[in-house]
């Protein structure tokens, strides 16, 4: 079986459990059990590197903790050893009452939070184990067991399923839509920014981390090119982020680590009660990539820690953006369509901002249903960088053939002219440019493609009535003509 049909028998596995309940259960169940093996495999090679090169290498994990011991302890033979092994009673006795204590009490011993102990004792902190039965836990387990995740192909292959599982899990609706951005989205974005080594990425609503992991896949695409030094640095010092729920933080930290970031700096927390004006050219980044989210509603209280004060999730976030970017560095924010053409007291201060004191030098406008099935709104892309003000903005839409559906979801090819033209910015049938001026008249930012005929207009609801009324008008007029015209037959 491959890998994936190794999981997805987990899967079905796991369904059969009281414990269980819905994609997201088994997804968080699959995943520390799946961990559990990679990491036994992770000190297992970095053992062998040391007796190598000469080195003393200390486990992370006590012996008594170690897969191999505790989860499938092999005899002689390399088989299977039938009185050690644990199932049943003794299985999840063994895991709730002494691995998953001892697991947990990394986030507490360790200080130095760029160790690898520390980041597990960040990820069992938040985590349980949920199947009841140690007869359904023993049965993953010999699964599990037969991954090997020592070679480059095994963890690539692995990096795919997991971002597989975190896929099903957003799709099953609810809250869980914010632990997934389509890949092909944030590739796009993670290709035009082009992060370097030595440069810091930075996502502060990173849900799943799939921003961090994508720019990692960047990065490591030019490792032949890269020093021992850069390479440490893009391990331990390159990726930076916040995440407020405590399952999204397990995933995504997860994710990292098993995509091959052995310390990333992600940590548990609201970015926004922050307060931004607190920010200092030591605490901002390189590279900014993320997806905030969109339509919540902030207290009075986290309110005040920004300049300009609105309860909208998107504005607080883009503030928060703009304030943490590095001089001379570069975002690319996803944010609804209501921030490009709402023109109210708030939006419009901070769009004002964000032309005179950034280069707000492109807009990609995303098709409807790009977030389907958790989010019908239409959103865009700003990538601005903090180098002097605005002087032209270039939009580019991206216009699929067919309607975006659930089953038919945005790919790589609907955004390839876009990432192709980034850098050169030409005016073609999609895309054109508006100078910053012009945009300033009314701070209406929003995509109106001057090769159609007719654009969508977004008019404030007044100015609707009035349209509305003066039509009303129009066909009185009509009626009391035809009436006259009836009445003198």
């Amino acid at each position: 079986m491959s890998l994936q049909q190794k999981i997805d028998r987990i899967t079905d596995i796991l369904r059969r459990d009281d414990g269980i309940s819905g994609a997201m259960h088994y997804t968080e169940q699959t995943s520390w059990v799946l961990f559990l093996k990679f990491l036994d495999d992770y000190e297992s090679e970095k053992e062998d590197e040391a007796i190598l090169s000469g080195k003393d290498y200390q486990p992370v994990l006590d012996e008594e903790h170690r897969w191999s011991n505790w989860a499938c302890p092999k005899n002689a033979d390399g088989k299977l050893d039938i009185n050690k092994v644990r199932t049943g009673d003794d299985l999840t006795d063994y895991v709730n009452k002494q691995l998953f204590p001892y697991l947990k009490s990394f986030a507490s011993i360790t200080v130095d939070p760029k160790t690898f102990s520390y980041k597990i004792g960040g990820i069992f902190q938040y985590l349980d184990n949920k199947v009841a039965s140690g007869h359904t836990l023993r049965e993953v387990l010999d699964i599990i067991d037969t991954l090997d995740f020592q070679s480059e192909s095994s963890l690539f292959e692995l990096s795919l399923v997991y971002e597989g599982l975190l896929q099903n899990m957003g799709d099953a609706g609810g809250y869980a839509g914010e632990f997934y951005t389509p890949r092909p989205v944030v590739r796009a974005m993670v290709k035009a920014l082009a992060p370097k080594a030595g440069e810091t990425i930075y996502d502060a609503a990173a849900g799943s981390c799939g921003f961090l992991v994508e720019a990692f896949e960047h990065l490591k695409s030019k490792k032949n090119q890269l020093s021992t030094e850069q390479w440490d640095f893009i391990q331990r010092d390159t990726f930076f982020g916040f995440e407020k729920t405590s399952l999204a933080y397990v995933m995504g930290m997860m994710n990292m680590i098993l995509h091959g970031i052995e310390s990333p700096n992600l940590f548990r927390g609201n970015t926004l009660t922050q307060n931004i004006r607190d920010i200092q050219e030591k605490d901002r980044y390189d590279i900014i990539l993320a997806n905030p989210p969109f339509g919540g509603k902030e207290k009075p209280q986290i309110q005040q820690n920004f300049p300009i004060q609105a309860n909208a999730t998107e504005l607080l976030f883009l503030q928060h953006f703009m304030k943490t970017l590095k001089t001379g560095g570069k975002a690319a924010i996803v944010i609804p369509e209501g921030v490009l053409f709402q023109t109210n007291s708030a939006f419009k201060q901070v769009k004002q901002e964000l032309l005179e004191n950034f280069n707000l030098h492109t807009i990609l406008s995303l098709p409807a249903g790009v977030f389907l099935p958790y989010s019908g709104v239409k959103t865009n892309v700003l990538f601005f960088e903090r180098s002097g003000g605005t002087s032209d903005v270039w939009y580019y839409e991206c216009e699929p053939e067919q309607k975006l559906t659930k089953n038919k979801p945005i790919t790589d090819a609907h955004l390839a002219e876009f990432v192709e033209l980034y850098n050169s910015r030409e005016t073609t049938e999609r895309s054109w440019t508006v100078s910053a001026s012009k945009l300033a008249e009314d701070y209406d930012l929003s995509a109106k493609n001057p090769a159609k005929q007719k654009d969508a207009e977004h008019l404030a609801p007044s100015d609707i009535l009035k349209q509305i009324r003066t039509k009303e008008k129009l066909v009185s007029g009509l009626l009391d003509e035809i009436e006259d015209l009836l009445a003198e037959k």
